[in-house]
This record gives structure tokens, C-alpha cells and sequence, in this order.
């Protein structure tokens, strides 16, 4: 941890000293450079002071004051960002000086090399950008709720299933929210209008313990959909990430399942049910945490034992999208559609479909990050989750609720 913090320590050093000198460039001969210069100081201890506390109280904090401690994260990231963006155009102009410097001592010129205004000026103004993005994505963003809609072609899908609306919602991460807030109570009564026939959860209901959900239950248990409600865990609810004795992560973990059942969830842990409509059945799996670099509880063969989906149509509910690609992809198991969360989409990126633009910092992490994706006749879908965690804000990356419809088909 110790080594960790040097090395961020460092960073953000060098990250200051390279955007203050673009500022000072742009303003040292100004009259009003001590306003801008007062302005930096403060923006300066406060990154400083969040950053110190964030990461010497973060595994305490984040049970004891997680209120206190998000404020600080995200002023850490909404000051912070904003001189990443400056230094990296104070690098991209000394990248040209030295460049230009490189070329005069070659060919022993003596024209003077100017320092490129015209690149302090974008830099500011794209440090600006960025400063209202993400401050937006603190205030309003991480409450402007998207319906994600999708077909999902199933081969061999039973007659009855044609048209089978499936809601999924991910990572609620309760903790996050220090009340009740109206837009989040109200995206969850919008899912009635979306007529589900099941709802799915797959996983991270808190961000460290139980309790963060007490509040929520008469929320969830107001969900409903004709084939029921179904769920499972993710990494963060096993109560690993907080300061609990074996005992208290037990009662942690026994409590998180109690809650599941009183929201009307049917929690799946390493099982399944059959799923019957008409006459005709499809079978639902629900696996409990499987991730690279995390714990790695699932047992799909368990869930897997007497399900029958070699003979009938098969959802999987998987929280981390890695499971898939290990256990499921490239016909390792007869499932048609998994349904994963965890990644968040990092809570930023740009996404622009008509133009075919997806990116985000988490596809450096993971592959498959968000939305749909499809490998011979197998599906997965990564919804961006319904809630956040870490920085408390979205920036170009809005929580989702996900209406998937089954149709018959051939996937080409």
C-alpha cells in the first residue's frame, strides 16, 4: 500500500508541475495571475487532501464514513482530471520544443523557437470541457437513467418463448447512495412500464455490507414480472472489502441473502430453475462470483446438473463477463445467452452507435465491457449497471436498464 501510494504520489507530482506551467505560460503576465494562482493552490491542497485521506482511510472509511469518503473521491476526480488534461498538452508542447530544438541544432539554424500558444489555448479549453463533464456526471449523471432495448435471436427457442421480455439490472451498489434519491426510486418503478415477463439482477446489490440495502427493500420488493424475480451475488457482496472479523462477514453474508428474499428475488447459487410458459420450458441458471482477479465461487457444473440444457434453451446469469469467456464461449457449455454486470463501462466513455463509436477505459481491462456481444450462437450481454461505485458520478456512460426480447432465429 505504502508503494502504491509513492508511486500515485509521484504521479500527481509531476501531473501538477506540468499543468502549472502551462497555466503559467498562459497567464504569469497577466494583472490578475495571483487570482489564477490562488485558484491553483487551493485546487492543489484539496487534491492533495483527498488523496492522502482516500487512500490511508479507504478500508475503514468506506464503512464508517462512506458519505464523507465519496465526497472526497470525487472531488479528488473532478479537480484532479482536469490538470491531467493540462499537463498532457504542457508534454505535447515541450515534445515539440524539443523537437524543433533537436532540428535547429542539426541544421544550425538561429530563428528563436516560439512556445505554441495556440496548444496552451486548446489545453485549456479541453481542461475546461473535461472539468464540466465530470461535475455534470456527479451531479446529474449518475441518475440520467437509459433504457438499453435488444433483440436477441435464440436458436432453437421454443414457440412460447417468442417475445419473452427479460429486464436485467446490475450493480446497484446501495452503499453509494447516502438516502433514498428520487431519480433512482423512480427509475425502478419506470421498469413496470417496460411489461417485463422476468427480472434479472445479476449481482452487486452493496458496495461492503449487508446493511446498505435495508433501506431499499420495500423499493425492490415493489418489482414484479410474471415469471418472477431472480438474482445472484457479485464480488462486493461478500463483505470482503471492509475491516470485518470472520464473524461479521458471515453474518454479512447471511444477511445479504435474507434481503434478497425479502426484495422477492430468487437468489441462485450455483442452481437453477426451469422457467415454463405455455407448456414449454427454458432453463435459468444463476452462478454465484467467478472473475479474474476475484473469487471464483461459481460452479456452473453444479448449476449445470440435471438443468437438461442440452435439450432446451438456457440463460446464465454470471456477474463478471470473464466467466463467460472462460467456462461458456466456443461451445465450452450448451447456454444461449449469459447476462453479466460488473464492469460499469468504468462509469466513462463515448458511445456513439450510428457512427459505430464504443470506447471506454475498460475495454484495457476487459474485453467484453458493455452491451451486447455474440460468438457463434452463444450470446452475452454486459449491462453498465444501475448504480456507482469509487467515483460517485458517469461521464458519457449512463446507469442502464436492459429490456432484452427473445425472438427465434439463426444467429448469421
Amino acid at each position: 500500500m505504502i508503494l502504491a501510494l509513492l508511486i500515485l504520489s509521484s504521479i500527481l507530482c509531476v501531473v501538477e508541475w506540468m499543468s502549472f506551467r502551462l497555466l503559467a505560460r498562459k497567464f504569469g503576465d497577466s494583472v490578475n495571475w495571483w487570482i489564477w494562482k490562488r485558484t491553483w493552490l487551493t485546487g492543489t491542497a484539496v487534491i492533495w487532501a483527498a488523496f492522502i485521506v482516500n487512500g490511508l482511510m479507504w478500508p475503514t472509511w468506506r464503512v464508517t464514513h462512506p458519505s464523507l469518503l465519496s465526497f472526497l473521491s470525487v472531488t479528488f476526480f473532478v479537480v484532479f482530471l482536469p490538470k491531467l488534461v493540462l499537463a498532457a498538452f504542457q508534454l505535447t508542447d515541450d515534445l515539440r520544443y524539443l523537437t524543433q530544438a533537436g532540428v535547429k541544432g542539426l541544421t544550425g539554424s538561429l530563428r528563436p523557437i516560439s512556445r505554441s500558444s495556440f496548444i496552451s489555448t486548446i489545453g485549456l479549453g479541453a481542461a475546461g470541457v473535461t472539468f464540466a463533464s465530470f461535475l455534470h456526471g456527479v451531479i446529474w449523471g449518475k441518475y440520467n437513467y437509459r433504457v438499453e432495448r435488444m433483440k436477441v435471436p435464440i436458436s432453437g427457442l421454443p414457440s412460447a418463448f417468442e417475445g419473452l421480455r427479460i429486464v436485467q439490472i446490475s450493480d446497484a451498489h446501495l452503499g453509494s447512495f447516502s438516502d433514498l434519491p428520487t431519480p433512482v426510486l423512480d427509475a425502478l418503478e419506470s421498469i413496470a412500464a417496460l411489461n417485463p415477463d422476468i427480472i434479472l439482477f445479476t449481482g452487486d446489490l452493496v458496495n461492503t455490507e449487508a446493511s446498505e440495502a435495508e433501506p431499499w427493500i420495500d423499493s425492490f420488493s415493489r418489482l414484479s414480472a410474471p415469471l418472477g424475480k431472480f438474482s445472484i451475488l457479485g464480488n462486493h457482496d461478500y463483505a470482503d472489502y471492509g475491516p470485518f472479523t470472520p464473524e461479521e462477514r458471515e453474518a454479512s453474508r447471511k444477511r445479504i441473502r435474507e434481503i434478497h428474499d425479502e426484495m422477492g428475488f430468487h437468489l441462485l447459487l450455483n442452481e437453477h430453475v426451469h422457467i415454463e410458459r405455455n407448456g414449454e420450458k427454458m432453463a435459468l441458471l444463476g452462478v454465484e462470483n467467478w472473475g479474474r482477479g476475484f473469487h471464483k465461487k461459481a460452479d456452473l457444473k453444479k448449476a449445470m446438473a440435471g438443468s437438461e440444457v442440452e435439450s432446451m434453451s438456457a440463460i446464465l446469469m454470471s456477474h463478471d463477463p470473464t466467466h463467460w469467456e472462460e467456462e461458456v464461449m466456443d461451445g465450452k457449455a450448451s447456454i444461449e445467452l449469459t447476462l453479466s454486470g460488473h464492469t460499469h463501462g468504468l462509469q466513462f466513455g463515448i458511445e456513439i452507435p450510428w457512427l459505430g463509436v464504443k470506447w471506454s477505459p475498460s475495454q484495457w481491462r476487459y474485453k467484453r465491457w458493455g452491451g451486447l456481444y455474440t460468438e457463434s450462437n452463444q450470446h452475452l450481454h454486459v449491462n453498465r449497471g444501475f448504480g456507482v461505485l469509487g467515483f460517485h458520478g458517469r461521464v458519457g456512460m449512463p446507469p442502464e436498464i436492459t429490456l432484452l426480447e427473445l425472438e427465434q432465429g439463426q444467429v448469421v
